[in-house]
């Protein structure tokens, strides 16, 4: 990987990748629909001269192509809220595969667990059977049908699967990322989901550094790789680190299909949650057994570690606001 670019860089997976990207020296195009929130990512990283910003919409393969300035990766990053999925997501990516054929690079696309419906076996691997019973694992089932596509002749594609993730730039599109933001700030903070489940999250910052990693073998492309996480852990055990960290005593309130509803009558995007909370009942685990053979060792930063790293951040960056 000579240079890369990473479509929706201020996401919460985008931010991560970048950041890991810029770590490891290799020069880097952020790219994003809002120059203030890229300049203040920049300034966050502290404007290292290998990060370029590139202004533009990832919906017109034309901006990609004007900012992608002879990188030869591009990780597909960008999302689209829940309530949009079913719409948006297939002409994003189509987007990104439009621009990636016509400038002839590989695309690193970064995806999640629904495809792969009800657990079937435990831990679940890339072979896992795809029978999605939802509407959004259907979308991403087609989404997925759509990258592999013989249409894309010259664009070479991998789609790296994440469980539930966490981390300092995580945002509203990780279940755990609003319940840690409100955790920091001393806010009460609703938690989706059972919170006596053990479940599998994965620290962003791990994830960023293995899917950096698998990007830069060309054997890779054309596949499926799972990112396991850290471990199982119940949502009253990360209340528990996260509450020890910020010091905060406020009320964590679980929210199941009664009080997603209710909130989704004014908040689509809870609303769209529902049909997935099988997910906190019958939660899947990722293995991480072909990452290992063929790409490297899985990192797994533990829960009490990562956790209070994230709560610290976030701290911090809410203090660096007011």
């Amino acid at each position: 990987m000579n240079k890369a670019m990473v479509v929706g860089a201020t996401g919460g997976t985008g931010a991560a990748i970048t950041e890991e990207l810029v770590k490891r020296g290799i020069p880097t195009i952020a790219f994003g629909r809002s120059r203030q929130k890229l300049e203040q990512f920049a300034a966050r990283l502290g404007n290292p001269e290998h990060l370029e910003l590139a202004v533009g919409d990832a919906m017109r393969p034309e901006d990609i192509i004007a900012h992608a300035g002879g990188a030869d990766v591009m990780f597909h990053c960008a999302n689209v809220p829940y309530h949009q999925m079913h719409s948006k997501l297939i002409p994003l990516g189509k987007s990104v595969m439009e621009a990636a054929e016509r400038l002839a690079v590989k695309v690193v696309a970064i995806d999640g667990i629904y495809p792969y419906g009800r657990r079937q076996s435990d831990p679940v691997t890339e072979e896992h059977p795809k029978q999605p019973h939802t509407k959004k694992g259907k979308v991403r089932l087609e989404f997925e049908q759509m990258l592999f596509d013989k249409r894309w002749k010259k664009a070479k594609v991998m789609i790296v699967r994440l469980p539930d993730y966490y981390g300092p730039t995580a945002n509203e599109a990780s279940y755990l990322g609003s319940t840690l933001e409100a955790i920091a700030a001393g806010k009460m903070a609703f938690f989706i989901g059972n919170m006596h489940v053990p479940r599998e999250y994965v620290f962003l910052p791990d994830a960023a550094a293995m899917i950096t990693e698998a990007a830069g073998h060309d054997t890779a492309y054309g596949q499926n790789w799972n990112i396991p996480g850290g471990g199982l852990i119940s949502g009253r055990e990360i209340v528990r680190v996260a509450r020890t960290a910020s010091g905060s005593s406020k009320p964590v309130i679980p929210l199941k299909k009664i009080g997603l509803s209710l909130l989704g009558m004014g908040v689509p995007v809870m609303k769209e949650i529902v049909e997935m909370l099988y997910l906190t009942e019958e939660p899947l685990t990722l293995s991480g057994a072909k990452y290992e053979k063929w790409i490297g060792p899985v990192i797994a930063t533990p829960f009490q570690e990562g956790i209070t790293a994230t709560v610290k951040a976030l701290q911090k960056a809410n203090a660096s606001l007011q």
